[in-house]
């Protein structure tokens, strides 16, 4: 998996909404509509396949709905692989989101390496995939070749379940609504910087703000889009000031609408157990720690 998330071609960073110009005294305002490329996503993990159905929920399922996400969406092509190896951040055990590749993809890839052996297993999963396959010089898969895939993603699992970062997930939910005031999080708030790093590489994070720009001569403007953050300060001001004006409530609410609160907008947890967001947090801070810490807290 690599360091940054698909939702950069899906959900645009920064991108232009629409412009307007002056004409005497009439206003022109003119929609920006997009080419939108066909896309191909090659090596896209179980993990990424559950952020993205994720994405369409909020961005295309939901009452307000992106028509760039949903543009750029509806042409996708995507072959997965199966992990047969994690990485160190990795916990997607925790979240059912893999290692093996659950959702529909085209097409979905395993690689094995046995020994002095080292070949692909390759599956079609809809009618496009199939055509794809029907042009590659492939040969029919032995039940030795899908018995050493299967062990090969089982390892993967195990390493995640037997590693650091693997906790029970069961009852998050029910979990963060019980301690929305634990001492966690003021200590979490000790060290966070509110620096957005985590939503930036989290593959699920879909806030976005809206920036209006005029030349010098008032004549022309345009509005664009771009990602925004709930842990910068401005995010939930209102008229008096911001609804979140300190670390630890931003922070509170990043992991409690990841975990807890997007169950009942989304029917789903917002996480998928990439693990970016402890990969890029410049001080060290841990989710999976978290959880822990406020588990634990718990006790009597």
């Amino acid at each position: 998996m690599g360091p940054h998330s698909w939702k950069k071609y899906l959900q645009l960073p920064h991108r232009p909404i629409w412009k307007s110009s002056r004409q005497e005294q009439e206003v022109q305002i003119i929609e920006i509509k997009e080419d939108v490329p066909k896309l191909a996503f090659l090596g896209v993990r179980s993990c990424e396949l559950h952020a993205i159905a994720i994405q369409d929920r909020v961005l295309i399922e939901s009452d307000y709905p992106n028509s760039n996400y949903r543009d750029r969406r509806s042409g996708l092509f995507t072959v997965a692989v199966n992990c047969t190896t994690a990485a160190p951040t990795c916990f997607c055990t925790a979240m059912q989101t893999g290692p093996a590749v659950t959702l529909t993809s085209d097409l979905t890839m395993t690689e094995v390496l046995e020994g002095k052996r080292h070949f692909f297993l390759i599956e079609s999963g809809t009618e496009l995939g199939a055509q794809i396959l029907a042009q590659l010089p492939l040969k029919p898969s032995t039940v030795e070749e899908k018995q050493q895939a299967q062990k090969g993603i089982e390892s993967a699992e195990t390493q995640m379940r037997q590693g650091p970062r693997h906790f029970d997930s069961s009852d998050l939910k029910e979990l963060l609504y019980r301690n929305v005031e634990s001492p966690s999080w003021d200590k979490v708030a000790e060290r966070c910087l509110s620096c957005a790093n985590c939503t930036m590489a989290c593959p699920t994070c879909f806030c976005s703000t809206v920036e209006d720009t005029t030349d010098l001569s008032g004549e022309n403007a345009e509005r664009w889009e771009r990602w925004d953050s709930c842990f910068t300060s401005d995010f939930s001001h209102i008229t008096g000031g911001s609804v979140r004006a300190d670390t630890r409530s931003r922070y509170r609410q990043w992991m409690t609408h990841k975990l807890a609160t997007w169950h009942d907008q989304f029917d789903s947890s917002g996480c998928v157990g990439c693990g970016r967001c402890i990969t890029w947090c410049p001080v060290g801070i841990d989710l999976t720690e978290e959880v822990r810490t406020i588990r634990n807290l718990e006790q009597p």
